[in-house]
């Protein structure tokens, strides 16, 4: 069976949310947990886009955040491939914050998440091949290669001790 081929740009997608006091500490602070959440929603919806099929969560890569979001702050989760394997994407996931009212934007945190697509027996099924169009798309893709052969020798290390 031949794979067919995408250009990253039609999986792109961006989440955005306004950030209320529900979503934050009594500091006002919003909880790591919600921005989490909309990062892995964006993750996902983009690698359904790609494979046009449900998708499961298998990793996560560290997240550190680098500047608080506060409530009243519009928080947008920028998501788009970096690499796909036979069943497996990887996707970016870049979270930027906007105050509406001064138009003020500030980069918060990256994150790369891995997701497999599943087929409707809930099995793994192959993915669209992924067409790297730009020399950035390129070196993110050897950048997300040398991650997964990363992850990859983490979970035999990992099945060793078990």
């Amino acid at each position: 069976m031949q794979r067919t081929k995408k250009r990253i740009e039609e999986s792109r997608f961006t989440l955005s949310a306004l950030m209320g006091p529900q979503n934050a500490n009594s500091y006002g602070n919003v909880h790591g947990g919600v921005i989490m959440k909309m990062v892995d929603e964006a993750g996902a919806l983009v690698a359904m886009r790609h494979a046009r099929t449900p998708v499961v969560t298998v990793a996560v890569d560290s997240m550190s955040f680098i500047k608080p979001i506060f409530v009243g702050s519009l928080v947008m989760c920028e998501a788009e491939l970096t690499y796909v394997g036979r069943t497996s994407m990887e996707v970016r996931v870049e979270v930027k914050t906007e105050n509406p009212r001064t138009g003020e934007r500030s980069f918060t945190n990256t994150a790369y998440l891995v997701y497999v697509a599943l087929s409707d027996d809930g099995n793994p099924t192959t993915v669209p091949e992924l067409i790297y169009e730009t020399p950035e798309q390129q070196t993110r893709a050897q950048q997300a290669q040398e991650r997964q052969n990363y992850r990859k020798q983490q979970r035999q290390q990992d099945a060793i001790r078990l």
